[in-house]
């Protein structure tokens, strides 16, 4: 089994050098092309199944980095990893066209281990936004005269980018229960958006007409803070509720973005705008209840205020036109989770018995506003299982496939509705690394 984790371990190194690399991250939202991106979901494999829920859950086999005051809880023995990755299959439609989209990505990358009694450390690599989309709109403007010929302007929009994230987390208990922790993350990535203006007539492209074109660009950097606090209490010797609560602290990211606008007939402007983007102040609650060894339920309510955060926008005041961060871009975002997890029976001979079956939902508000209007919400349904992968009584390392429905519902009719039907496999490798043997 070692030396199958190893090979693992390798392969997980390769697959995260060449998500890094590339320059497409997984997705083909065309709400992406606003704000920094759209939101990743930063969950493991164990509780993407149960509606990515996670402040109050509190276990020692499992690296839970959606609040790091559970890292206090991992096991003394024992190195925990995880790796996972995405399958999407998506369903774009507007009032007047449809498309079908497939993605497959690395999800993230997460280890974690115990320093001493009551204090653990994890790390790992998770994506925070993604931005990748590619489509066109056209529209008949006018007419030739005196030909009469239609002439048609579209507009190509293109991006790719989005932030990625590394971390290292502790968590430490302090007092008989109370349990802190905070994650330390580095945030790095790209923002890049295009639109490019053609005109034609009766089908035919025409260099009679001067197209406005646009390049948006920035490589962002910056650091990102998150706390977190658990709370424990033994309701009776079958039933544990534990509390939980997190806060990330917003502020300015230290990044600037160039606006290039430039035509076919050669004019050309460049703006620089400084500092325009900001990381929100995030706060959030929740509690899960666990009953024997057999069945968990949580849930989670977080707040993400956006509206405070700022966007690179282009303003045009008579013949002058400005390029800088402004506010009104976003709304503050809420999210509300539920899920369950279920096992019938740890420690039967039955294989069927000793699996885990998870179950979850969600709903978010949007934190987008888009030419002024509210942005899509967000609709969630989640279902998965963990299957054992080491010996046969060995519940400590497991398969975790999870199926997730996603719907992005628009606010208005002239918006895009966007399905996903997504696939979540990930690996959770729990190995006795630190037990010491005796010899007499």
């Amino acid at each position: 089994m070692k030396d199958t984790f190893k090979y693992l371990v390798l392969w997980a190194i390769m697959m995260l050098a060449t998500s890094l690399q590339a320059q497409t991250n997984g997705s083909n939202s065309s709400y992406s092309r606003f704000g920094l991106g759209t939101l990743a979901d930063q969950s493991q494999g164990f509780n993407r199944g149960m509606g990515s829920t996670g402040i109050g859950i509190r276990l020692g086999n499992r690296v839970n980095m959606q609040n790091p005051a559970s890292y206090s809880a991992i096991d003394s023995l024992t190195f925990l990893f995880d790796v996972g990755m995405n399958v999407s299959l998506g369903h774009l439609s507007s009032q007047t066209a449809s498309m079908n989209v497939r993605n497959c990505n690395l999800d993230f990358v997460n280890a974690g281990l115990r320093l001493r009694r009551g204090m653990g450390l994890s790390f790992g690599f998770v994506p925070y936004t993604t931005i990748g989309y590619n489509f066109s709109t056209e529209n008949n403007v006018a007419r030739q005269y005196p030909t009469t010929q239609a002439i048609t302007s579209t507009s190509s929009y293109s991006g790719d980018g989005g932030l990625h994230q590394v971390y290292v987390g502790l968590g430490w208990r302090p007092f008989a229960q109370l349990s802190v922790g905070v994650n330390v993350g580095y945030l790095w990535g790209s923002f890049d958006h295009e639109l490019r203006q053609t005109f034609s007539e009766n089908g035919s492209s025409t260099s009679t007409y001067s197209g406005l074109n646009s390049i948006e660009n920035s490589d962002i950097s910056t650091y990102k803070i998150d706390f977190g606090v658990q709370y424990p209490l033994r309701l009776d010797a079958e039933n544990m509720l534990t509390l939980g609560a997190t806060a990330g602290i917003g502020h300015r990211i230290a990044s600037d973005a160039t606006l290039t606008r430039y035509s076919s007939a050669g004019d050309s402007l460049q703006l620089t705008a400084r500092h325009p983007f900001d990381l929100p102040y995030t706060y959030g609650v929740g509690a899960s209840w666990q009953h024997k060894e057999n069945l968990l339920v949580a849930a989670d309510i977080r707040q993400e205020q956006w509206a405070d955060c700022k966007m690179p926008v282009m303003r045009r005041n008579g013949t002058a036109t400005t390029y800088a961060g402004e506010r009104g871009a976003y709304k503050n975002r809420t999210r509300v989770a539920v899920g369950a997890q279920y096992t019938p029976d740890i420690y039967s001979s039955k294989f069927v018995r000793r699996m885990q079956y998870r179950a979850g939902a969600h709903f978010s508000t949007p934190y987008l506003k888009i030419n002024g209007k509210e942005g899509p919400r967000e609709y969630g349904l989640t279902a998965g299982v963990g299957v054992p992968i080491t010996n046969f009584y060995n519940n400590r390392s497991m398969v975790n496939v999870n199926l997730q429905w996603l719907s992005r519902s628009p606010s208005e009719k002239d918006m895009i509705r966007e399905n996903f039907f997504m696939i979540n496999l990930s690996m959770t490798f729990n190995e006795v690394w630190f037990m010491k043997f005796k010899i007499k």
